[in-house]
């Protein structure tokens, strides 16, 4: 096995002994991964390629703070299976595709696909750490997701604030601020150096509350437009 060391993860080209889960993946050994980034931005529908700027919006009636939370071991992101489309944009790359999150208390498996359906990468994390696959069969692995991300994909994902944003709640884990409306619903949360504005909610099922539909992210110049197509909160 060939291996080849980078800054914060290790490639291993060869894949053959691997368990790597590569025929259910489907991925197109042919695709070049920084092409497919770059080359399918206009193909998503525009819904999803414009990204607006983080500002306080004006049904902001209320501002919450809230401090860590001391038993933070005791809390997790309730599980989740969402379908939905992405939209990526900084100064250097723009990205468009779809995606599927599946997000569990011990684990999370994320798929990330062009607007035609093929694989572009595929993100899972465990107890064992963080490991990436693109669609060039390349696996790489590291303790989190966000320098993963940063170093393979050009740019962050934070997931362990994401597993609560996209839930429309605030991580317990570190300090935040949340803006309300008059109904006190979610409208911001700021949290980590990330700015999170709701666009607008899902419908409410019977005893639970609105699920998010379409959020944006800000952090420093990246911003990440999520748009959720089908919740299953288990």
């Amino acid at each position: 096995m060939v291996i080849q060391e980078s800054i914060s993860a290790r490639l291993y080209i060869e894949l053959k002994d691997s368990k790597l889960p590569v025929d259910w993946l489907k991925i197109n050994p042919w695709n070049a991964f920084p092409g497919i980034l770059i080359s399918c931005i206009f193909a998503l529908l525009s819904g999803c390629t414009t990204l607006p700027g983080q500002t306080k919006s004006d049904a902001v009636v209320a501002t919450i703070f809230t401090e860590p939370d001391t038993n933070t071991h005791n809390v997790s992101a309730a599980d989740f299976n969402i379908l939905g489309r992405i939209s990526i944009q900084d100064e250097k790359q723009s990205f468009s595709g779809s995606f599927r999150w599946q997000h569990l208390a011990t684990s999370d498996e994320i798929l990330l696909f062009t607007p035609l359906g093929q694989a572009v990468a595929e993100i899972t994390k465990d107890h064992e750490g963080v490991r990436l696959i693109t669609s060039k069969l390349e696996a790489f692995y590291a303790p989190d997701v966000e320098n993963l991300t940063q170093e393979i994909l050009g740019w962050r994902m934070p997931l362990n604030g994401l597993q609560y944003w996209i839930q429309g709640t605030h991580s317990p884990i570190t300090a935040a601020e949340k803006d309300l409306d008059n109904k006190d619903r979610i409208v911001a949360i700021r949290q980590d150096g990330w700015h999170i504005h709701y666009n607008s909610f899902a419908p409410a099922q019977i005893n639970s509350i609105p699920l998010p539909k379409v959020l944006n992210l800000v952090y420093q110049n990246l911003r990440i437009r999520l748009v959720v197509d089908d919740w299953k909160v288990e």
